[in-house]
């Protein structure tokens, strides 16, 4: 076990009375992992039949499973095919519980690594659209290849201090804010943030919470509803912003959302409805969570669905339709955005809706993040290899590939049993490679 701060041990005692001493033998127990199936490509049910992992369903989700260390998920093909994302169990919790309906605009305040964000593209099913936001320009740069990875069509992605803007007062139908905070629900896993706790504890992070989650509910709809969530377990970062909150804004509330055996109640009167994870009762680590409304006015957001038509000769050659959204040229680069009633002008965007070319002496040649969202039987010509194909690992390795057995010519979507991995093009049965060096198999 490691070396634990003794004010944060007297804290924690205070806290979890008769459950003390079984959180403290927890840091003894081993690690557990977990994957999120991505609904957008294929379904729980059509995953669990292929799946070549030992899967556990995790109970607070609907598509999240434990697997076991030695499977190795991040190196098999079906990860880069984006048909699931590895998260921390605990962490599925809060896009898990944040009501969400077609068409919404939602979003995610501090969103990377992207695992919440592309959780909450799965409930819109290719509807409305999400911002997905981080503050720091690095991180933000790996939520984009999240998105990209999971096939994102309808996100903006963003590097911004969301306390500072003005222009999204009540805009979003839904927010989510994991905040940033002092990490205590992390120190099992990662112990290196014991370190980190004390150079930087609740009082320099519960401010910054305050601040993000009142910018937060400025931005939010009469009606909508909001997630806050931390890793942590200071009642400082957690109930007291809770309750700072309902004090500003007397409109807002708490709302319960089913408990799953395990959990615990917040530690206030007004805070009861929220929830505090322990990894001494769950099999994760820790987290709190709360769901709020303000007020009860929610708008009907129902949209008729737009289609979407481009000039582009490659693009009309696609068995996919584009709704809602419009096709822009920035110079020799060709993207589709969603409509959104939200001006983004003057913000920090890395990317708006998904990139889906660039012209090259006029010569279009498509983006991979288009073969991402891309289903098998949307493109003209695939070349599907089995899962025990070698030229599979070779093709992740962004080598050339001998493919004269498959009889195609000219671009090609490449699959893995039928999930799309990226873009090649074959003259006289040689494949070379379009698969980006960013993403190279090792």
């Amino acid at each position: 076990m490691p070396e634990l701060p003794e004010s944060y041990l007297k804290r924690m005692k205070e806290i979890l009375a008769d459950g003390y001493d079984d959180y403290l033998k927890s840091f003894s127990d081993e690690r557990v992992y977990g994957l999120r199936i991505n609904t957008s490509k294929i379904s729980v049910e059509n995953f669990l039949k292929i799946s070549p992992f030992k899967l556990e369903r995790i109970p607070w989700t609907n598509d999240g499973f434990y697997y076991h260390e030695e499977d190795r998920p991040a190196k098999h093909p079906y990860y880069f095919a984006g048909l699931y994302y590895l998260q921390e169990p605990s962490a599925m919790l809060p896009a898990e519980v944040l009501p969400v309906r077609k068409s919404d605009l939602i979003l995610d305040a501090c969103a990377a690594p992207g695992g919440k964000s592309s959780k909450l593209a799965n409930k819109l099913q290719e509807t409305g659209a999400i911002i997905a936001n981080d503050i720091s320009a690095s991180r933000a740069q790996i939520l984009l290849r999240t998105m990209e990875t999971q096939g994102v069509k309808n996100s903006y992605v963003m590097a911004e201090d969301i306390t500072t803007i003005r222009k999204f007062s009540h805009k979003f139908d839904a927010i989510l804010i994991d905040a940033p905070c002092s990490g205590e629900g992390m120190f099992r896993k990662e112990s290196d943030l014991i370190r980190s706790w004390l150079e930087k504890g609740s009082d320099y992070y519960a401010p910054i919470q305050k601040k993000i989650i009142t910018s937060a509910i400025e931005m939010l709809k009469d009606g909508g509803m909001m997630v806050y969530s931390t890793c942590t377990f200071s009642p400082q970062e957690n109930e007291e912003v809770i309750e700072y909150a309902l004090y500003k804004y007397p409109d807002l509330k708490v709302i319960p959302f089913e408990f799953t055996q395990g959990f615990e109640h917040g530690l206030t009167e007004k805070t009861y409805n929220c929830v505090r994870l322990y990894p001494h009762l769950i099999k994760g680590e820790g987290h709190f969570v709360a769901l709020l409304q303000k007020g009860e006015n929610k708008t009907d957001n129902t949209v008729i669905d737009k289609i979407a038509i481009s000039e582009e000769p490659f693009i009309q050659s696609l068995k996919m339709e584009f709704k809602n959204g419009f096709f822009i040229r920035r110079k020799d680069k060709l993207y589709f955005e969603p409509d959104i009633p939200v001006d983004l002008g003057g913000l920090r965007i890395l990317r708006s809706g998904f990139f889906l070319g660039e012209y090259r002496y006029e010569r279009f040649e498509p983006a991979h993040n288009l073969a991402c969202v891309l289903k098998e039987n949307e493109f003209p010509v695939t070349l599907n290899f089995d899962l025990n194909d070698e030229r599979v690992l070779r093709y992740l390795k962004c080598e050339t590939l001998n493919v004269k057995d498959k009889n195609v010519e000219g671009y090609v979507l490449v699959c893995v049993d039928h999930h799309p991995l990226g873009f090649g093009k074959v003259s006289k049965g040689i494949l070379k490679n379009r698969y980006p060096f960013a993403y190279s198999y090792k």
